[in-house]
């Protein structure tokens, strides 16, 4: 597994009774009603996500995720030998020589990554197979040097048509239950093919956009289509695949010529629009993106950052720093921890403004 040489300096300790274990609805909140903490130059506020508008300043720009989750997981057997031990694969991106990027994590609940799998081995799932090729994105050892826990998978059988039958949205052990596919999208979700849902977008209503939209704040989408988002401390992000439009590159760009703010809606526009930039400009592009947003290679173009509460050590942490700074993002998760904010996908969330 790739791993990156540069470590976030936040530290802190998330709760175990701070993990969100369904969505908010589920837990009698509706969506736009989740906590969320804003912290920029005038220091740390909470309020609630239905108020972001009040956050934002005519002539800002608030760039969203398109994408939409696709059914990722399933229950399979793992051939071992003579021995088949029943696994949970998750099933990611199709790559340009038509292998699939695979997992296998522990069942029933994908609890813990597999990590001893070996390359020929073959995951069985009702009349296809994946067969372990190599790991990916390319043979090096996990952040942990205990095992390859992402692989290439050349896979025989109707996969794609049982995933659209049988499949559920990728989900992991502290989650109280499975939750239907539309759970794991957002109010912009409109192009089929993110592995993992996009959360950061997921607080989103209609009721909030039109607030923006009233208040003068732009909301413009780009495409970039997740894979595995459960990175490990140490491991970079996978290369994934984004489009970024020519209208919302123009809107970007003139809004930097203005004076406005563009808040990127999560790590992954954060990192479309990254990936798009060309000297002081962003411009239309698509493709496949290896970039990785870090403090030592800083965003261009990203001023602020609607994000959820991500683990220590984590990629995405990195680039939490890289966008408000180390010094606001420490403030930032100290808060968070003190004042008993939800964790992942289904969590509250942050807004976080560096000017």
């Amino acid at each position: 597994m790739t791993t990156l040489t540069l470590r976030p300096t936040t530290t802190f300790q998330v709760p175990t009774t701070a993990f969100a274990d369904a969505p908010a609805e589920r837990r009698g909140v509706p969506r736009d009603e989740v906590r969320l903490l804003v912290a920029g130059p005038g220091g740390v506020r909470h309020s609630r996500f239905a108020d972001l508008p009040d956050h934002l300043r005519p002539g800002d720009l608030v760039v969203v995720n398109n994408s939409a989750t696709v059914p990722g997981q399933l229950d399979a057997t793992w051939e071992r030998g003579e021995s088949s031990v029943p696994v949970v694969l998750h099933v990611g991106s199709r790559l340009d020589d038509l292998t699939r990027v695979v997992e296998l994590r522990t069942a029933p609940d994908a609890g813990r990554a597999v990590l001893d799998a070996e390359p020929g081995e073959v995951v069985r799932v009702g009349g296809a197979t994946a067969t372990l090729v190599a790991p990916y994105p390319e043979a090096d050892s996990s952040p942990t040097g205990s095992g390859n826990r992402l692989w290439r998978a050349r896979v025989e059988g109707d996969l794609a048509g049982l995933l659209r039958r049988q499949g559920r949205p990728i989900s992991y052990g502290y989650l109280s239950d499975h939750f239907p596919l539309s759970a794991y999208q957002s109010v912009f979700s409109t192009e089929s093919g993110s592995a993992e849902m996009p959360s950061a977008g997921r607080p989103f209503t209609h009721e909030v956009i039109t607030r923006l939209v009233a208040n003068g704040v732009g909301v413009a989408p780009i495409t970039l289509h997740t894979g595995f988002s459960s990175q490990e401390a140490g491991e970079a992000p996978q290369p994934e695949w984004f489009a970024v439009p020519a209208a919302t590159a123009r809107l970007a760009t003139s809004t930097r010529a203005a004076g406005g703010r563009v808040v990127a809606v999560g790590t992954t526009v954060t990192r479309a629009l990254e990936s798009a930039v060309d000297g002081d400009r962003v411009v239309a592009r698509h493709g496949w993106t290896e970039r990785v947003v870090t403090p030592a290679d800083p965003p261009q173009v990203v001023d602020g950052l609607v994000t959820g509460w991500h683990d220590p050590g984590a990629s995405h942490l990195l680039l939490v720093e890289a966008v408000a700074g180390p010094a606001l993002t420490q403030v930032a998760y100290d808060a968070a921890t003190a004042e008993g904010y939800l964790w992942h996908e289904f969590g509250d969330a942050a807004l976080l403004l560096r000017r």
